[in-house]
């Protein structure tokens, strides 16, 4: 473990890889079932990659990593958190990446019947809360969200110092009370139903998957866990700034490397309890920053409590029945500190040196531009291999898991800003000393400049002491 207080979870990082390598397997008759156990397996061996990642020594990490391939790295993952938390804000996040089939000129495509409708209407645009079905982006759903920010700004003004290091629980329970209460055509927002269906009592395995191996995943999978271990390095770098750390210290590597290594084998646990691989997530900085608790015994507590929770299932219903809107609204303000903690880093460096602006600005560019608009390199969600990039359509499985690993990467902003950093850090020559610059450009030292002046005036000065000291005879023969 990092030894801090990290946070991990399902990465969302393998669920288009998990998506199209089932869909591939079921073309090929093979049940849903016996191909996601195949998927479970197949990423159990391909997690040894970060654990290989893991033992890496620390001088190589510090050298990999040096602060401004930090913060560039922070930054981006800000970035992209931030549209996330958008996404779950406007109704969830399936149905946001969905939304172009509600286009005018596709609309009319979209049905259930693929023999009459050559776009599939599954998944759907549009976004359920509770039992409230509305396009993603609809004023309920923004509004709902928007309570939760509201009441944090509330609590900061008005609220105890108590309050406002709680305030993000505090935040969600109101939000999701504004949302039991409300209704939509007397529809809920919150589905009780969740967690009436959810038995008082359930443990880890509620359904069995064979183990099995899928060979076309394997690159697509190996690529993935490259995109984790970049997230993972930059969210435990986050949570160094946020909890006051120093990043040139010798504990950081030895952080990174634990942190590493309990990604790998807590996702290689997660295939055994029916799961898809975790990564340390950036929640927690949020959190951080605003309680100031980066106590590692707050992280045993939560770890207990969510445990006991996960046991008592009635608990769990509760969870799973918050709006995504609700959640969207408490998300994007969590995730908008990571970018915070970025931009914090970026603080820590010189930015007049030609150097770092260069390295920052180059990464940033290509980063911020594929979080932004990723369908460069992506597909749509649903419509798989139609990015113009490279189609493929017609390739082999093997190449098209290539070409999907490759997809993923150039459409992964913060890990693709990352690498770009790290290779131009690698490559480009320090900047010049300062005197040398100066030399260069034929400037005039001033500092130089007024220590000879001194040096002048003091041997005028010393000259007319000297003088002073002579007899008249001295003078007269010195005239002669």
């Amino acid at each position: 473990g990092s030894g801090l207080l990290s946070v991990m979870g399902t990465s969302f990082t393998f669920l288009p890889i998990f998506e199209i390598a089932i869909g591939q397997m079921m073309d090929n008759d093979i049940d849903g079932t016996v191909a996601y156990g195949k998927m479970l397996g197949t990423s159990m061996v391909c997690a040894i990659l970060e654990l290989c990642f893991s033992l890496v020594p620390g001088k190589f990490i510090n050298r990999m990593f040096p602060p401004v391939v930090c913060a560039v790295t922070v930054t981006l993952i800000g970035v992209a958190l931030t549209g996330t938390g958008m996404k779950y804000w406007g109704g969830g996040v399936v149905c946001g990446d969905m939304i172009w089939k509600e286009h005018s000129q596709v609309v009319d495509l979209v049905g259930f019947d693929r023999e009459v409708y050559p776009v599939s209407a599954l998944p759907s645009a549009i976004c359920e809360n509770g039992k409230v079905k509305l396009p993603y982006g609809s004023a309920e759903y923004v509004g709902l969200g928007f309570a939760v920010l509201c009441f944090l700004v509330l609590i900061e003004l008005f609220g105890s110092t108590f309050m406002k290091n709680s305030n993000v629980i505090l935040a969600l329970l109101f939000g999701y009370m504004v949302a039991g209460v409300s209704s939509y055509d007397d529809l809920p927002y919150v589905d009780s139903a969740k967690i009436k269906a959810a038995p008082v009592v359930d443990f880890l395995w509620t359904e069995w998957f064979g183990i099995g191996f899928y060979g076309p995943a394997v690159v697509p999978l190996l690529v993935a866990y490259t995109v984790t271990t970049v997230e993972t390095i930059g969210d435990v770098t986050a949570t160094h700034e946020v909890s006051e750390l120093d990043v040139k210290s010798k504990q950081y590597p030895r952080r990174i490397q634990g942190s590493l290594s309990a990604d790998a084998l807590c996702s290689m646990l997660a295939s055994l309890c029916t799961s898809m691989p975790n990564t340390t997530f950036s929640q927690n900085n949020g959190v951080i920053a605003l309680t100031k608790c980066a106590s590692r015994r707050a992280g045993f507590a939560t770890a207990f409590w969510l445990i006991l929770m996960g046991v008592f299932s009635k608990v769990a219903g509760i969870i799973t029945s918050i709006p995504d809107c609700v959640l969207g609204g408490m998300t994007i303000f969590l995730f908008s500190n990571v970018l915070i903690s970025g931009i914090s880093l970026f603080g820590n460096l010189d930015l007049k040196s030609r150097r770092i602006r260069f390295i920052s600005a180059m990464s940033l560019a290509v980063g911020v531009g594929v979080t932004v608009w990723p369908f460069a390199f992506q597909d749509m969600r649903g419509s798989s291999y139609t990015a113009a990039f490279w189609e493929c359509a017609d390739c082999n499985p093997t190449l098209q898991g290539f070409r999907n690993g490759v997809s993923i990467f150039l459409s992964t902003g913060y890990c693709v800003g990352a690498v770009i950093a790290i290779l131009l850090n690698g490559i480009l020559p320090h900047d010049p000393p300062v005197e040398e610059k100066r030399k260069e450009k034929g400037e005039i030292h001033w500092s130089m400049i007024g220590d000879e002046k001194n040096a002048y005036d003091a041997s005028l000065h010393s000259t007319s002491v000297r003088a002073s000291t002579l007899t008249g005879q001295e003078i007269a023969r010195r005239r002669l």
